[in-house]
């Protein structure tokens, strides 16, 4: 099983250098040469320091929830939750692992698995709600990318955006998406049903946990939006480091929400190539030719491989180079 993690280490080293040179190829030219020349490394500090802040309050955020079920954690293990996440997320297809790594270390702290599952429902709900709300923000300051679309469409659009999160709270606390759920999973074998309605009763608790107190909830919310920008950031941070100054920061930071809003649902481990490619679809109207592609491969490296790396040692250290074995049980077991 210790070959098993060197191989698929391995894979994924190839694989991120694969994409990373293919982005940098495809996009490279004689200007970006001139940019590479103007390029300030001290704002590679400055990135550094924003994502830490953003790392920061993914853990302050966790806390918040952990006392709002109840529980105690300290940041010690709190940020070991966080750095897992980074690492088996990226090691694993459909980003699977990175749950279970976190479930593994809120063990560790003692937070029972009940409520831990709840609290990493609602980490990812939190922040997939924080970017979805974003959304008619994005479309009213940044017009050029709904310039295709008809107003009344891009109408009806932000009002399901703004409308919608609640409706469904509305029909889960009322009982009625359970009755429609059953109908719908008729079709399905008795254990993709199981599986289904599992997955729906630790959302519909995690949904009545929040409801307990709604000032902490807040906080958390809050710390997960701030938590996002941070991370985020690092993008315009770079963007600045080339002397690129024309291109307004509220266009670029609402440009990364879509983009991480889709990296939400992608099969990919850790959105690996959908990343890279959404970033060039977003970022090549607004940077110079050639640009576009090294602050793509930047932004990875910083925000997600690094991680990925503290991640890794990590969890080794606390589990051992068998960690995937102990995943692949527990899921069997779930």
């Amino acid at each position: 099983m210790k070959k098993q993690i060197f191989r698929m280490l391995l894979v994924l080293f190839f694989v991120v250098i694969c994409v990373s040179a293919g982005v940098i190829y495809f996009t490279f030219d004689r200007r970006a040469l001139h940019y590479l020349t103007t390029f300030k490394p001290i704002y590679c500090f400055l990135a550094l320091g924003i994502l830490s802040i953003g790392l920061f309050f993914d853990a302050s955020r966790l806390i918040t929830l952990t006392h709002l079920s109840g529980e105690k954690m300290d940041y010690k293990h709190v940020f070991n939750v966080v750095f897992s996440n980074y690492f088996l997320a990226l090691l694993t297809p459909g980003q699977g692992g990175g749950g279970i790594a976190q479930l593994m270390f809120m063990k560790k702290a003692g937070v029972p698995v009940a409520k831990s599952t709840l609290i990493i429902i609602v980490r990812t709900v939190m922040s997939i709600l924080f970017l979805f709300l974003t959304v008619p923000i994005i479309f009213y300051f940044d017009p050029e990318l709904v310039s295709w679309m008809p107003p009344s469409l891009i109408a009806l659009i932000c009002l399901f955006v703004i409308f919608a999160p609640a409706l469904l709270i509305f029909y889960i606390v009322t009982g009625r998406f359970e009755k429609w759920l059953v109908r719908f999973c008729r079709r399905f074998s008795p254990k993709m049903q199981e599986s289904i309605f599992l997955w729906y009763r630790d959302f519909e608790q995690a949904l009545f946990m929040l409801g307990r107190n709604p000032r902490q909830v807040l906080r958390a919310f809050i710390e997960s939006g701030v938590s996002l920008l941070c991370i985020y950031g690092v993008v315009p941070v770079f963007i600045y480091a080339f002397g690129i100054q024309d291109v307004p920061l509220h266009i670029i930071m609402g440009r990364m929400c879509l983009i991480n809003l889709v990296l939400y649902f992608t099969p990919t481990p850790g959105g690996t190539g959908v990343a890279e490619g959404g970033f060039l679809v977003m970022f090549k109207p607004l940077l110079p030719m050639g640009v576009s592609g090294v602050i793509a491969v930047m932004w990875r490296f910083f925000c997600e491989y690094i991680p990925f790396t503290i991640g890794a040692v990590v969890t080794i250290r606390y589990f051992g180079l068998d960690i995937l074995t102990q995943i692949r049980r527990r899921n069997i077991d779930a």
